[in-house]
């Protein structure tokens, strides 16, 4: 059996980690896969770990991993952390919140089963999938920063910003990764695109967006270092 390890990075989510988990648990894998979820709380200062745990306790038949950082080190650094504790085949990345939807994991399953990827990337821009409409400067934001790491790792990617990245475990643990924050996603792209003869698939996805008020925390000076990041380990290669 082929096991998918789910990493959750958790910041101040009380108000959608217990859901997300449930709707990780109603999700039917294909025949012989089996689900691990490693959980990491990035030193929320509300009712996350209390509801993980709890959550934990109720669900003992689910294999669950915590793991909790006694300082908040950014989104990027409960990733590295996750993705170290992972023992399935693959990996992919799930948000705290509801802005991606379990129910896709077979979608982006599918190149993977079928034998063409090793990475599959969920696009928000491609399909006819639902998507919440938001704001204009962050679309336009976007697609900026996939067109600027498209240049350098030479992907045509259409969404590098994108939450849903599904590696093959060994390729993604075998990556230095240093970005404690939003910049993890042009740095993994920059590297996970050197590795020789990788296969890259992307498949559309729904998107579910969240506005400030509901708990969005990404801001234009996460959009100002993914640039530099992009540069850095696009153009100069860094390591």
């Amino acid at each position: 059996m082929k096991v998918l390890s789910i990493v959750i990075p958790a910041f101040n989510e009380e108000s959608t980690i217990q859901k997300i988990l449930d709707k990780i648990k109603n999700v039917e894998l294909p025949q012989d896969w089996g689900k691990e979820i490693v959980v990491i709380n990035d030193n929320s200062n509300d009712k996350t770990e209390e509801l993980i745990l709890s959550y934990m306790k109720q669900n003992v038949e689910m294999i669950i991993s915590y793991d909790y950082h006694k300082v908040n080190r950014g989104k990027g650094a409960a990733l590295h952390t996750g993705i170290s504790k992972a023992t399935g085949d693959y990996i992919i990345i799930q948000d705290a919140d509801l802005e991606y939807n379990p129910e896709e994991y077979n979608d982006m399953l599918r190149p993977i089963i079928n034998g063409h990827a090793d990475v599959v990337y969920g696009s928000r821009f491609l399909g006819g999938k639902p998507h919440r409409i938001l704001f204009f400067w962050h679309s336009i934001g976007n697609k900026f920063l996939t067109f600027l790491s498209n240049m350098f790792t030479n992907l045509n990617l259409t969404d590098m910003e994108t939450c849903y990245k599904l590696f093959r475990r060994d390729l993604i643990q075998s990556l230095v990764l240093r970005e404690n924050r939003f910049g993890f996603e042009p740095e993994v792209t920059a590297k996970i695109s050197r590795i020789k003869n990788i296969r890259i698939y992307e498949v559309g996805i729904s998107y579910y967006g969240r506005t400030f008020e509901e708990g969005k925390k990404i801001s234009w000076k996460d959009g100002v270092r993914a640039i530099y990041c992009i540069l850095k380990y696009g153009i100069f290669r860094f390591n």
